[in-house]
């Protein structure tokens, strides 16, 4: 119990993360023009940011979403940035130091300790969760639209970082745009879906977050009301 109630807390922590780096100022850049705050990041030459020395993890990721207009990075960064702030505000900062030390943000480079799990049946997927839109059709001249990642924030709405938060179909419309020219394949919402180890990372947790707690519970519940909610193992299965 105590486990899927760090769950429910931290895919809470999650959605807020992907709703503060909508509002943070960030841009959306390719790994080529990628920027980032030189205070905290050293920026590599594939357009990924490294932590500094003497700056904790903790450290850079508050400062992405507090100067957000000194950076600017690509959907993928976007979503393990989301990732690591969301577990931030779960577990103790002192412990995420420890498990994020030397950390590369970098296209979905990551470090192993976020293990993320990757599972089939996007229809399931509830908010904090990460999926993707494919875009088979995207024109060679606009290659960074071949597909956007994207946090499950509610039943139908969706954050992509250079899109913004919008309904499924606003993703696909959005995707649609930038085809080749006499495209006949759609943009489409694939099968995978993406999470952290909520079993692993619960261990890092302090006592609080252990707990129940109420307002997290109203989200689920206000979110999931009209459906069945069974939890098998660490996977939460939704039926309407």
């Amino acid at each position: 119990m105590q486990r899927l109630q760090f769950e429910m807390i931290l895919r809470s922590r999650i959605v807020e993360s992907a709703q503060a780096l909508h509002q943070s100022g960030v841009s959306f850049a390719t790994f080529a023009t990628a920027r980032c705050n030189p205070q905290f990041w050293e920026l590599t030459e594939k357009g990924g940011f490294r932590i500094k020395a003497g700056v904790t993890p903790a450290q850079g990721i508050k400062d992405i979403f507090i100067n957000g207009q000194q950076y600017a990075f690509e959907c993928a960064t976007a979503m393990v940035i989301v990732l690591y702030k969301g577990v931030l505000d779960s577990i103790l900062e002192s412990e995420f130091n420890q498990i994020f030390a030397d950390m590369l943000l970098y296209d979905w480079h990551y470090d192993s300790d976020l293990r993320l799990i990757q599972q089939q049946g996007s229809h399931k997927a509830v908010p904090g969760d990460i999926l993707y839109f494919n875009n088979p059709d995207v024109s060679s001249d606009a290659l960074e639209w071949k597909g956007e990642n994207v946090v499950k924030l509610k039943e139908d709405a969706f954050y992509g970082h250079g899109i913004g938060i919008l309904p499924a179909q606003g993703i696909i419309d959005s995707l649609n745009r930038h085809r080749r020219p006499n495209a006949t394949v759609s943009a489409y919402l694939t099968n995978e879906v993406i999470y952290p180890d909520f079993v692993y990372l619960s261990q890092f947790a302090p006592e609080e977050n252990r707990k129940n707690e109420l307002s997290v519970n109203t989200f689920y519940y206000q979110e999931f009301s009209h459906c069945i909610h069974a939890v098998i193992g660490g996977r939460q299965y939704i039926q309407e």
